[in-house]
């Protein structure tokens, strides 16, 4: 007999048996086009959210891990000098948050940069004495001077930068641009990342692999790190004993069990296991080859600097970066640790300065002599600011600086940017923006708009709601746009 429990019962069971097979059916067709990916040769993945012809193919992010000071890089602010060890004004505070290190003082005296600075370029872009190289490439530059954030400490801001959001979970960036756009060279990972740690201060900031994750989207999405060791990745190499040709035929036959168990269960991480297995099998050939630097000209490699015949430096790493962008990655991340200068500004800052100041440079010039800076977006920069204050004891030679996310600096290159050109300002203080403020969100929107996404069209579905990269938040800085 029938009643209405048992009605509900087997309704409810009929609908969750549709929706396996139906799972099932969609996934076998994915299954399949993996496993022919497996045997012969295929095409890149094609974009799903083009919505505009993009002036761009990929980004490079230069990350700045620690926050670089404005003040002794792009933002020039000469009437400081002579207010050096004055008390920063009530009116420019206005009651602004301060973090817990500095929150305490008893006075907030003014510092002002004890680097020169001068006009570049003809554009007339203000660089700092520490940045003799990014001056020489100032007219493919373009600063933002007015970027803010809303989180005053370190891994809640980097985490926005990334993520669009300053708690861990959301999917960064890249994941975004990879999820978004697919992928250009089946024989590299759509989104790769490497770290480097400068020489300004040993203990900077840690930085976590959820930086660079997937979030919420498939885990295919997420950075895959480069090493700069031996084995650049993890358990890529095949183990002793084991020929390439044992290899494949175990891949085979773990495909096959994977396929079994799709069918069983119609969970979708189980294709991106399929994928990344057959991904692992290709960089088996593919990174040791984009690894070695041998056989570049020593006129390159004099460009970069001497650290770049140092495996893990920035300067290896930006040439690393520019061989990606060669072979077609979709996002390039180098974060660069050490920027975190509450003390000892003028000797570590010099120090940060140094290891990035020629490798960022060359990776403009060597992209641009490549006809490859066209369609690649280089972005440089950290996290937020630092106040105009100084943190602890204020002397002639020495001063450090906390903590500001109401106004830093970045700068873009390439990839449809207008170059030469400076956007936004801040006040005599480079304490609160004077124009054109622009937020993160603004810079993301900005950043997919040029890789052809309307960023308000780039969402995924995620415990019932739809998830994007700018939230509900972000405007394309159309001022920028070349």
């Amino acid at each position: 007999m029938n009643t209405p429990d048992t009605l509900a019962i087997t309704q409810r069971l009929n609908r969750r048996h549709f929706l396996a097979k139906t799972a099932t059916s969609l996934g076998a067709t994915a299954l399949h086009s993996l496993m022919q990916d497996g045997a012969t040769a295929q095409s890149p993945a094609q974009p799903r959210a083009l919505q505009f012809t993009p002036r761009a193919k990929r980004i490079i992010y230069l990350f700045q891990s620690g926050a670089p000071s404005q003040f002794e890089t792009f933002d020039y602010k000469p009437k400081l000098e002579q207010l050096t060890g004055e008390d920063l004004p009530d009116s420019i505070r206005q009651g602004q948050r301060l973090t817990t290190m500095t929150s305490g003082q008893s006075s907030f005296p003014i510092a002002h940069s004890i680097f020169k600075f001068a006009q570049h370029g003809n554009s007339g872009a203000w660089v700092s004495e520490l940045l003799p190289y990014t001056a020489g490439v100032a007219d493919d530059l373009c600063f933002i001077k007015s970027l803010k954030t809303d989180a005053i400490n370190h891994d809640p801001a980097i985490t926005f930068c990334q993520t669009g959001f300053q708690l861990a979970g959301r999917p960064s960036l890249g994941a975004w641009v990879a999820y978004g756009l697919g992928s250009l060279n089946r024989d590299l990972p759509s989104f790769i990342v490497m770290l480097s740690r400068g020489t300004g201060r040993a203990a900077g900031q840690p930085l976590y692999d959820r930086l660079w994750g997937s979030g919420f989207l498939p885990g295919k999405y997420q950075g895959v790190k480069l090493r700069s060791g031996a084995d650049p990745v993890l358990y890529l190499a095949n183990p002793a004993g084991c020929s390439t040709a044992l290899r494949r035929d175990m891949l085979d036959d773990l495909r096959a069990l994977n396929q079994e168990k799709y069918a069983a269960v119609g969970d979708p991480e189980i294709l991106t296991r399929v994928s990344q297995y057959e991904m692992a099998f290709r960089m088996q050939s593919s990174v040791p080859e984009l690894t070695d630097i041998s056989d570049e000209p020593k006129h390159i490699l004099d460009m970069y600097g001497p650290d770049v015949h140092k495996p893990g430096t920035y300067a290896r790493n930006c040439l690393l970066a520019r061989k990606l962008a060669e072979r077609d990655v979709r996002f390039i991340q180098l974060y660069h640790m050490g920027w975190d200068q509450h003390n000892a500004l003028p000797d570590h800052m010099s120090k940060q300065c140094k290891d990035t100041d020629q490798p960022s440079a060359a990776l403009v010039s060597d992209l641009k002599q490549r006809g490859l800076l066209e369609d690649t977006i280089i972005v440089w920069g950290g996290e937020f600011g630092r106040t105009v204050y100084c943190q602890g004891a204020l002397t002639s030679t020495d001063y450090g600086r906390d903590h500001h996310p109401r106004c830093f600096t970045i700068w873009l290159a390439g990839g449809g940017v207008k170059p030469g050109v400076t956007y936004g300002a801040t006040d005599d203080f480079s304490y609160n923006i004077a124009e054109s403020p622009t937020e993160i969100y603004d810079l993301n929107a900005t950043l997919l708009h040029l890789l052809g996404i309307e960023h308000t069209q780039l969402t995924y579905r995620f415990q019932g709601r739809d998830f994007r990269l700018t939230d509900v938040h972000g405007r394309v800085v159309s001022d920028i746009l070349a």
